[in-house]
């Protein structure tokens, strides 16, 4: 019986999973995907001309809905006034890291690709994109409270990206870990509470 398109794609979507899982971006083999798929080679460039485009289509959206929730959270934020900004900081940011934390357990397979087999590919630099919109918020708020006569200190933007790459790449470590979301999800509730203690510290203020 002939596989209908939807089906078609689905079972070459399968294959490819689990042949970047075993073997990553730069190792996987269009061959053998197209071979576990149990399609033909012209059914399979219908729907992916290359391999870069295959792991695209895998990872893509779900990297965008990560940069989306990030926004959304950082917009509401950002149209609070500045005095709501600093009693709301911790609730508001917790709250787009559980959102995250969410999104990722429901796209796991997903996420394990982009975390973690993205060499080679423009989306090894995903939690490089995370950190860069950190970095851009974080300076805009210090200007906020500032605003508001707090004498927040300068801080220096190479610490300011560093403990937002350690933030980032520590959520994304439950991912690295394949943590079950219980147990990541306690996790991350720790780390949350650790850095907003160490941001509390450098910037002399309470959130």
């Amino acid at each position: 019986m002939e596989k209908s398109g939807s089906n078609t794609k689905k079972l070459i979507e399968q294959a490819a999973i689990k042949e970047f899982m075993e073997r990553g971006f730069m190792g996987a083999s269009l061959r053998q995907i197209v071979k576990n798929a149990g399609v033909t080679t012209g059914a399979f460039y219908k729907y992916y001309p290359t391999k870069e485009k295959l792991f695209a289509g895998l990872v893509q959206k779900h990297a965008e809905h990560i940069y989306g929730i990030y926004d959304e959270v950082l917009e509401g934020f950002e149209e609070l006034s500045p005095s709501q900004q600093q009693t709301r900081m911790k609730s508001i940011s917790h709250n787009g890291v559980d959102r995250i934390i969410e999104y990722v357990y429901q796209h796991y397979d997903n996420f394990k690709l982009l975390i973690c087999k993205a060499g080679g590919t423009p989306f090894a630099d995903f939690i490089h994109q995370l950190v860069e919109k950190e970095v851009a918020a974080t300076y805009r708020f210090i200007d906020t409270m500032r605003g508001l006569g707090i004498d927040v200190p300068d801080i220096d933007p190479e610490l300011c990206h560093m403990l937002a790459s350690g933030m980032f790449s520590g959520i994304f470590e439950i991912v690295v870990h394949d943590m079950e979301k219980e147990a990541a999800k306690k996790k991350v509730e720790r780390l949350k509470e650790f850095y907003t203690a160490g941001w509390e510290r450098l910037f002399g203020m309470s959130f």
